[in-house]
């Protein structure tokens, strides 16, 4: 049971702050928070992607990218021009990483008021932090393990960035409804997202990219939206006029 919770915790912990701070607030910038604020996210986008930490530096630059090229040549991933997910997701990973050491120029409409912590991304992207984070892992499954195929869920933690990333940019893209004919492939996976907490609305958020609700019809609640508000409401964060 322990492993379980565990790997729950982590998938929603990690997708939120994925949605919440990497694409929302430093894609997007739907709403505003304090640098001391902004520091905390940080930390906590860390522990709860723990191996698998992805930079906010790295990822609003090349969500930007995403939405300005979407299903061209130039969009960072798009199963339009890749022959698989895993060549997507090495594609991804090759522009992230040049994205974020700065190897490549960047149009400035791209880096604009992208929140930047070098020092910090520099541990957090650090392999001795990310081997931290796996022999963590290891211990907790070698300690908690009540059943062999427990195991399996192992390499998920490792991977739970990618996982979540390539769910929204492959599937995301591939299956699913449209609530909006657009010159994209953007598809909305669920009807209730339960699983991506919001994300899995890609084909609404394509349409309305600045909006903080992704959910457009009664029956598509934004998880992550709902927790927006109420750390809107708790003054937290200064959520941005629509």
């Amino acid at each position: 049971m322990a492993v379980i919770l565990l790997v729950v915790a982590l998938w929603y912990g990690g997708l939120f702050f994925q949605s919440f701070f990497l694409h929302r607030y430093a894609a997007h910038q739907v709403f505003t928070m304090s640098k001391t604020m902004e520091r905390i996210t940080f930390v906590l986008t860390w522990i709860f992607q723990g191996s698998s930490y992805l930079s906010a530096y790295g990822y609003g630059i090349m969500h930007r990218m995403h939405h300005a090229f979407t299903d061209t040549e130039k969009d960072p991933h798009s199963p339009k021009f890749d022959d698989n997910m895993f060549a997507m997701m090495w594609k991804t990973k090759t522009i992230y990483q040049d994205i974020n050491q700065e190897r490549i120029a960047v149009d400035a409409r791209f880096t604009k008021n992208v929140p930047q912590w070098k020092a910090f991304d520099k541990f957090a992207s650090s392999r001795f932090s990310r081997l931290l984070w796996i022999t963590l892992y290891v211990l907790f499954f070698a300690f908690f393990v009540t059943a062999w195929w427990q195991w399996l869920l192992l390499p998920v933690t490792f991977m739970m960035a990618p996982i979540h990333g390539v769910i929204i940019n492959w599937f995301g893209h591939i299956y699913g409804y449209v609530n909006y004919q657009m010159k994209n492939t953007s598809k909305n996976l669920f009807r209730f997202d339960f699983l991506m907490m919001g994300e899995g609305y890609h084909n609404n958020h394509h349409k309305h990219a600045n909006r903080a609700n992704f959910g457009v019809k009664w029956y598509e609640i934004d998880i992550t939206y709902v927790i927006i508000r109420l750390l809107n409401a708790i003054g937290i964060i200064q959520l941005k006029r629509a």
